[in-house]
């Protein structure tokens, strides 16, 4: 079956007592079922969501998972179990970028069981942690879970558009939550439908504007419309990137920092995404910590109200990219949950 996306909508017990529903968006090389919970089976961002009176929509990517990819629609890719290791879930053992040394919150462990203790179901060592490589049961889980993807992000970015924007006529004005690769496809989306979108949370949304960073270090334009790949709404019109950007470079404000991209003047505004709230969350280990701030400061030049929950600011520390599964998980959840509430009134339920 082409054109078609899977999704999965999930209603609290006894019906919604939120207004407005959630719709997940996953990341790269996974699925929905990766919101569901955590590879150490705890309670994950959508169930949380759930108990807390929302519905959520559950969606595979086009040509992902549930969403099948049909052969000649492009090449398939898939990421090695040393990468994701590598870059999220060990990202501590290598320390490939300075933040990375403070990364202590993916769940597992490798060792000697006779050095270890109980707490809940998990069983935690003491001594040199060894979490989040092959051979640990956890990571194991985890990397069982990933799947094949569209190599091509143009063509990714273009379908997830064109299908959240029929999603959103389907169920009405929603709250979208995006991680990593799933965030330009978030800011399209908003783009394609500002009435629907009421606010935009971005997971550490694939960055720096313009270019990539940390794991990649190199002068290429590899977003040409700065947070998306493919066009996006700019007033004036943006006909051509390569000409119509003027763009100045930064310095960074520490030296763990990346260097970031704005506009010269006259600066081009996103007036789409000007219609609801934004929110960034980044972690402090991630290799998004030396970068997403760029983001945050590039839509904000640009017309864009945005919040910037940077976590080891607000008091949470040691987390990596995939926060959202690991052993805090839910404290995080709930600092999104507030958000939501003070933007919209909501009292806690």
């Amino acid at each position: 079956m082409k054109n078609q996306m899977y999704v999965e909508e999930l209603v609290p017990a006894g019906g919604a007592r939120q207004r407005y529903p959630i719709i997940f968006i996953h990341g790269q090389a996974q699925t929905g079922t990766n919101w569901l919970n955590t590879p150490d089976e705890r309670k994950g961002w959508a169930s949380w969501f759930i108990q807390r009176g929302y519905t959520v929509y559950l969606l595979d990517q086009p040509q992902r998972g549930r969403s099948a990819y049909t052969p000649g629609d492009g090449t398939l890719a898939t990421y090695s179990a040393e990468y994701i290791s590598k870059l999220f879930t060990g990202v501590q053992r290598l320390s490939l970028w300075p933040q990375a040394r403070f990364h202590t919150q993916w769940p597992g462990v490798s060792g000697d069981p006779k050095n270890g203790m109980m707490h809940g179901r998990r069983l935690i060592y003491d001594g040199e942690r060894k979490t989040g490589q092959m051979g640990d049961a956890v990571y194991d889980s985890f990397y069982a879970s990933q799947v094949q993807f569209q190599n091509d992000t143009a063509t990714v970015q273009i379908i997830g558009q064109l299908a959240g924007a029929a999603l959103l006529d389907i169920v009405g004005p929603a709250t979208i939550i995006t991680h990593s690769q799933g965030g330009p496809i978030g800011f399209l989306i908003a783009d394609a439908r500002p009435n629907l979108v009421n606010a935009l949370i971005s997971l550490e949304p694939t960055g720096p504007p313009f270019q990539d960073r940390v794991t990649t270090n190199n002068s290429r334009i590899v977003r040409p419309y700065g947070i998306t790949n493919v066009p996006i709404t700019y007033s004036p019109p943006v006909e051509n990137p390569a000409t119509d950007f003027r763009l100045l470079t930064s310095a960074p404000p520490h030296p763990d920092l990346s260097e970031c991209y704005s506009q010269a003047p006259p600066v081009r505004q996103l007036p789409n995404l000007a219609w609801m709230p934004h929110l960034i969350v980044t972690s402090q280990a991630s290799y998004h910590a030396a970068y997403d701030y760029c983001t945050v400061n590039y839509l904000r030049q640009a017309g864009v109200a945005v919040d910037f929950l940077d976590l080891p600011r607000f008091g949470v520390y040691g987390n990596a990219h995939l926060f959202f599964l690991e052993l805090n998980n839910l404290e995080i959840a709930a600092r999104v949950g507030v958000w939501i509430r003070r933007k919209f009134s909501i009292l806690p339920v």
